[in-house]
């Protein structure tokens, strides 16, 4: 393929040519392709055939083989406007070949409404010199075609309304100029379709309500330049769609409302430019998109109001440039956001989703799921080893953040401490002050328990003295004050102590030789109640009037109970203050 080309001559000359299947021509058409300063880069020689002749070929139903030829000026509308049929009226081409056919043209190189029978279409290394190519409305038929390694030199591409039939399409190595190249409603057939490594270069490339209904729809390292690559309304009815390290340049990228149905689609190292790339209204029956490594330049990106239902949507790793990204209102299985850069404003208001992967991620902006005119129902979200130097805009009861955590199946009681911990801090940030209690209540309750695991699992042994300990720790830490975040929890933690201790000094001198002085050997059990109630008070807030004694071992509960009181008070006083100061 010759495409480095500034400009290019022609000269026919009174010279056969034959080509190397064997058909000879009388003339031969020399073609030297020129650089900027006029200096020759290429030279080749092809048979010359007249437009006329290949008529004439149509005209039989013959078989049309122009393979190595130059074709100046093909127009299948000039050819009925010569034989007086009617505009639009299909034009019947048998046994096509135009291999290594360069074709030339002032304006249009027209075949539309051409109906090419059934054998094998070959416009292999072919090139489309000058001027635009038109294949509107074309019916292919069955066969195959092949437009691999051929050249479209600047001017519109329109294959619109072509009907490919069910062989294999194929456009690999091929070479676009500037220009359009137009695709819409277009209808793929069950053959595979090939734009892999083609280079559409620069202008709007239109794939709207097209249909694909092959086995394999490859665009891989493809490299699409500045301009609007619009695939809206296309309906991908294919086993697998391969976008794999494709690079769509600037400008716009349209998929909105594209029906995947059940293909395997990957945009894995895929590259889009600068400019909006919208999803949005995308529907897929299931199984996986993945979109791993892919960089988004600048530009919003949206995945708004999807239907993967069964879906599993992955796009770890993902550079998602400078533009905000939005999820608003989409139902999907499983999204997964693993080790990407969230540098912008991110909408993961989901209306639906059974799993959220945010793990290694980092934030530095807002990433919002507060509920706003719908409920978002995301089950469970995972925030493992995320860094955030942004803000979650969460709510811990309209979004249940402990199920999002708990219904984690696979990680570990430190994982879920360490993801606890923070939208603790994100809510401390926010001002979201209840919400950073309820976090770090469940993140101190993950934490010790994973210690507890953690020292066993290092030393089975060390079970016998970690299991009492650790349930002292929750019982004072965490049943009577959760970890001195409720001053309310405290007080009652109080009121229940200060009777548990009353009761000792009741029943105690029944069991052994000690009491109170202020007993009496008659009192009834409720008057030595009240006395023990009022001792304990006065030894629990340690104020000691002195008019109540206790006699014999029962003093050593005095001490526990000062000591009780004490660290008691000093426990609300720091839940309380916390709360105020905040």
């Amino acid at each position: 393929m010759i495409n480095n080309f500034f400009n290019y001559k022609v000269k026919i000359k009174d010279t056969p040519f034959v080509t190397e299947s064997g058909i000879k021509y009388q003339t031969t058409a020399a073609i030297s392709f020129l650089d900027e300063n006029k200096k020759e880069i290429a030279y080749v020689e092809l048979g010359f055939i007249d437009c006329e002749d290949i008529y004439q070929l149509i005209d039989k139903g013959n078989a049309i083989n122009i393979d190595e030829c130059y074709v100046e000026n093909f127009s299948l509308e000039d050819y009925r406007t010569s034989r007086n049929i009617k505009k639009k009226t299909f034009i019947k081409l048998h046994q096509f070949s135009a291999f290594n056919t360069f074709f030339d043209s002032r304006v249009e190189t027209d075949f539309a409404h051409a109906e090419f029978d059934d054998s094998y279409k070959n416009f292999e290394n072919a090139q489309f010199l000058n001027g635009a190519l038109n294949f509107h409305s074309t019916i292919f038929n069955l066969g195959g075609l092949n437009f691999s390694n051929v050249l479209f030199k600047d001017g519109n591409v329109d294959f619109s309304n072509a009907q490919f039939g069910n062989g294999e399409v194929n456009f690999k190595n091929s070479w676009f100029g500037n220009g359009h190249k137009n695709f819409q409603d277009a209808h793929f057939g069950e053959g595979d379709v090939l734009f892999t490594n083609t280079d559409f270069n620069n202008g709007d490339i239109t794939f709207i309500n097209s249909e694909f209904k092959s086995d394999r729809v490859s665009f891989k390292v493809a490299r699409m330049g500045d301009g609007k690559k619009d695939f809206h309304f296309a309906r991908f009815h294919c086993n697998e769609l391969v976008f794999e390290q494709t690079e769509f340049g600037n400008g716009k990228v349209d998929f909105r409302t594209v029906e995947f149905k059940d293909a395997k689609v990957s945009f894995n190292r895929s590259i889009f430019g600068n400019g909006e790339k919208t999803f949005e209204a995308c529907q897929h029956n299931g199984g996986k998109i993945t979109m791993r490594k892919s960089q988004w330049g600048s530009g919003n990106v949206s995945f708004e109001q999807i239907e993967f239902h069964k879906t599993l949507v992955f796009l770890d790793n993902a550079d998602f440039g400078t533009g905000n990204l939005s999820f608003y209102n989409s139902h999907i299985m499983e999204l997964s956001l693993k080790s990407c850069h969230l540098d912008y404003y991110v909408d993961l208001r989901l209306a639906n989703c059974d799993y959220l992967d945010l793990s290694d991620s980092i934030g530095r902006d807002i990433i919002d799921f507060k509920p706003y005119d719908f409920p978002v129902a995301i089950k469970t979200v995972n925030f493992s080893g995320m860094r955030l130097i942004g803000r979650v805009y969460l709510n811990w009861n309209s979004n249940d953040v402990k199920n999002l955590i708990y219904s984690q199946t696979a990680t570990s009681r430190r994982e879920k401490a360490e993801q606890f911990r923070i939208l603790k801090e994100n809510f401390n940030s926010a001002g979201q002050y209840d919400d950073e209690d309820k976090a770090y209540i469940e993140f101190k309750r993950n934490e010790s328990k994973a210690n507890l695991h953690d020292s066993i699992k290092r030393n089975k042994i060390s079970a016998i003295w970690q299991y009492p300990a650790y349930g002292f720790k929750m019982l004072v830490f965490d049943f009577m004050g959760l970890y001195a975040t409720s001053p309310l929890r405290v007080v009652f933690s109080n009121i229940l102590i200060y009777f548990i201790y009353a009761f000792l000094y009741t029943i105690i001198p029944y069991f052994a030789n000690t009491t109170l002085n202020s007993v009496k050997p008659g009192d009834s059990f409720w008057m030595r109640f009240w006395d023990a109630a009022y001792y304990t008070g006065i030894t629990y807030f340690t104020v000691g009037y002195g008019d109540i004694l206790p006699i014999g071992s029962i003093r050593y509960l005095a001490d526990i109970t000062a000591f009780t009181g004490v660290f008691m008070m000093s426990y609300f006083t720091v839940a309380f203050v916390r709360k105020i100061l905040r």
